[in-house]
């Protein structure tokens, strides 16, 4: 589905698809010379992840593996409970592994912050953050990300992978939800 498909629904349009995956391309690069010589397995965190992580690892041009993680930290409300909860964990031993954790957007850091150190603790020879999006205005915690696609202004943003009461998940682009959607 196309941003112009639900233009009533849009604040604004603030990424495309082309611009996505030039980016994605961009950042597969990097990656590939970051960790040339090393397996890396990239961790994605669901289920906003999902499109990133696939676009990602088709970008790269060296073996992958994939695994994914579900965490919560909001319970059944809309603000953070503080409390990190994993509810879908990894099937892959991290012991001296190269993990890099991939992710759709950055808000808070909190919970992001936490899954790093988690996994650190399980043994990873080291542990790194991508993200499609970031924002900065955001941030209660420094999160160190090692690859970041784009640096966006803290609004409500849907597409590629972000949901709004899990709809607009397949969006090819980035858009600000207008707030008569969610209000």
């Amino acid at each position: 589905m196309d941003l112009a498909d639900i233009r009533d629904d849009l604040k604004e349009e603030l990424l495309t698809e082309a611009q996505l995956h030039e980016r994605l391309e961009e950042i597969a690069r990097e990656i590939e010379r970051d960790y040339e010589g090393r397996d890396v397995l990239l961790v994605g965190v669901l289920r906003g992840a999902v499109m990133v992580m696939a676009d990602l690892a088709r970008s790269l041009k060296k073996h992958v593996e994939m695994d994914w993680m579900a965490v919560s930290s909001y319970g059944s409300g809309t603000v953070s409970s503080g409390v990190v909860r994993i509810l879908k964990d990894l099937d892959t031993d991290l012991t001296n592994r190269h993990v890099l954790i991939v992710e759709d957007i950055i808000d808070s850091g909190l919970t992001l912050s936490w899954l790093r150190q988690n996994l650190v603790s399980r043994g990873a020879a080291s542990v790194e953050i991508c993200t499609m999006l970031r924002k900065p205005d955001a941030l209660k915690v420094e999160v160190d990300v090692k690859y970041c696609g784009f640096d966006i202004p803290n609004e409500f943003v849907i597409g590629y992978g972000l949901d709004y009461a899990e709809k607009y998940r397949n969006l090819r682009g980035v858009g600000i939800l207008a707030p008569h959607v969610y209000q």
